[in-house]
């Protein structure tokens, strides 16, 4: 064997948002705080989900399965930012970003697939609303959400594996705020076409399966409120779906344009922005979308509210 002339990375600079260190507190304390909204809303919703027996349905499974992916892919990513923008140290090593890249493909990919399922969810509620409750089961929407689950660690195993696989010589800085995937693609020395190749093939068919469940699902939940004769039915009917579809398009129109390229087409600086957007906005903002729209949730807060209230 010959002897590789240079020496593997044993750690990696996270880059982050390079500016002046009045900016970098700055930055600190917005997103501390969007932060600490998300734990607050997310983990919130599980608790009011658990706590009020009238929520113990299907949709509300999903929906606090939901919020706890999105505790998950916040914190994995957070907590490291916040160091980096005030540590003089902003190193990350090679073995923690390769968990990052694991734990956030994982998340990630759970969220899509959990998505679909919400939108089935719908469409069986809607359009088969006496065979509901036989068809959504405890046990198949646990083995849905569990498949969810399968889904993403095989896609993040294998992700992780055919990326640490390569080599990172010429340089160890990250030119990002996480180890995501296209700045990792970009730093490495080897070939990269097969990796790449992979990333890409494996999205498009992530997203491209996923919304395809997602369109058939409210093209017949569509024809089915349209055959609803009263107003007051097709609008409560069309309120149920609403909020799935705001968090639907969110989520999509962002994970779509920062995936659904090869990495020679990434421009780092604009992807840290969007990566900023779906990594803690959107974690952020899906229990407001899900609680502000959503009657039955608000109704279940105030009567929480009261509860403690006169329990006191």
């Amino acid at each position: 064997m010959t002897e590789r002339n240079h020496t593997e990375a044993i750690e990696f600079l996270l880059l982050g948002f390079i500016g002046d260190p009045k900016l970098e507190i700055l930055l600190f304390v917005f997103f501390l705080f969007i932060y600490m909204v998300i734990l607050l809303g997310n983990l919130g919703m599980i608790m009011l989900i658990r706590i009020q027996s009238q929520l113990h349905t299907p949709m509300y499974f999903f929906i606090s399965n939901l919020a706890l992916l999105d505790v998950v892919l916040s914190t994995i990513i957070a907590p490291k930012m916040l160091m980096t923008l005030l540590a003089t140290s902003k190193t990350i090593s090679f073995t923690g970003c390769g968990v990052q890249s694991f734990l956030f493909c994982f998340a990630l990919t759970c969220e899509c697939c959990l998505l679909a399922v919400m939108a089935y969810d719908r469409f069986i509620a809607i359009c088969s609303p006496l065979l509901y409750p036989v068809i959504m089961s405890k046990w198949f929407c646990m083995l849905l959400v569990l498949t969810s689950h399968l889904v993403g660690y095989v896609h993040a195993i294998i992700q992780t594996i055919t990326i640490f696989s390569l080599s990172f010589c010429q340089s160890s800085t990250i030119n990002h705020f996480f180890c995501d995937t296209p700045p990792l693609l970009k730093l490495s020395c080897s070939n990269t076409y097969i990796p790449d190749t992979f990333h890409f093939i494996f999205c498009t068919l992530l997203v491209a399966s996923t919304i395809l469940i997602i369109l058939i699902s409210y093209i017949y939940i569509l024809v089915a409120i349209l055959r609803i004769s009263s107003a007051q039915g097709r609008h409560k009917a069309f309120s149920t779906c609403a909020s799935h579809l705001t968090a639907v398009t969110i989520f999509y129109g962002t994970g779509s344009f920062m995936y659904l390229r090869p990495s020679s087409k990434h421009i780092m600086d604009q992807d840290k922005i969007i990566s900023v957007f779906y990594t803690l906005a959107i974690p952020m903002v899906n229990p407001m979308i899900y609680s502000l729209r959503n009657k039955e949730v608000k109704e279940a807060f105030k009567r929480t509210l009261k509860r403690k209230f006169y329990s006191q």
